[in-house]
């Protein structure tokens, strides 16, 4: 039998939520990227696109991008494809998923965070984007009909969800058979320390949320996907996961207990991984 995601131990399902809704909100309306002003490896759009593909999207979008990766570039997008990005925030591969499936196409945004929603529907209002539709919603229990996309992707969201399978389960639903998942996501390689995994802060800033790769990997499987692999995946160091921890911008509170590991080597631990699956 296929071994159930873990939930890392927190206070509450509801607690998470709202923290993740906050960081998100503020966020939004600071209009500020998620690593602040200085350059990261791990969240933004800083070296995880080309350069081309950031100039050519309206700037709010880029301008509050919190990925840690770009999971349109294993997509597979094509001339007139249905795409579901789930957590979409301001926009960005949301946007870059239109320009790929063209006039024809249709592109789904979701997210459960309002601000970050009427800031994407006014960008793609104010640039023409009238092949892409953001609705208000969770990533597990999409405003949307069974079978109706052809590619679902998203971009360090799901590790936020406290309901993983449920996300995967549902990504599964609102695919056609044939279609594809393609997401960039933070995984663990191996275990936090146990007293990192109760800070909301931590959560909300895409690290305590974060499972096993293992584990995320069979949680895909779990849902039905078929031919689910590993595309790519980039190790954090120590230096790379406390540079961003330190100060991650638009969270709610300051995420300190990473300040009480002083002398612990985190180097390996943390990973973003590109993953892709198919429906059958």
């Amino acid at each position: 039998m296929a071994r159930k995601v873990r939930k890392p131990a927190v206070q509450s399902e509801e607690d998470v939520r709202r923290a993740v809704k906050e960081r998100y909100t503020e966020l939004a309306l600071k209009q500020a990227p998620c690593c602040g002003p200085e350059k990261s490896t791990m969240c933004g759009c800083s070296g995880l696109y080309p350069d081309e593909d950031v100039l050519s999207l309206p700037p709010e979008a880029a301008a509050v991008s919190a990925g840690c990766g770009n999971p349109t570039a294993i997509a597979e997008l094509r001339e007139g494809m249905t795409v579901v990005d789930l957590g979409s925030g301001g926009g960005i591969d949301a946007f870059l998923s239109a320009k790929k499936v063209g006039p024809s196409g249709k592109v789904y945004g979701i997210d459960a965070t309002p601000e970050m929603v009427h800031r994407a529907r006014r960008t793609a209002k104010e640039h023409g984007f009238s092949n892409v539709e953001f609705r208000l919603g969770e990533i597990e229990h999409m405003p949307l009909p069974d079978g109706c996309a052809d590619v679902v992707i998203s971009n360090c969201v799901i590790n936020l969800s406290p309901q993983k399978q449920q996300v995967f389960d549902e990504a599964f639903r609102v695919l056609r058979p044939g279609g594809r998942l393609a997401v960039s996501d933070i995984v663990l390689l191996k275990e936090l320390p146990e007293r990192l995994r109760g800070d909301l802060a931590a959560w909300s800033s895409c690290v305590s949320g974060a499972v096993l790769e293992d584990e995320y990997l069979g949680a895909i499987r779990n849902a039905g996907f078929s031919d689910v692999r590993v595309e790519s995946r980039a190790v954090y160091t120590d230096a790379q996961l406390r540079g961003y921890l330190s100060h991650p911008e638009g969270a709610a509170a300051p995420v300190t207990s990473f300040s009480r590991t002083k002398g612990e080597d985190l180097s390996g631990i943390v990973a973003s991984s590109r993953v892709a699956a198919r429906k059958p």
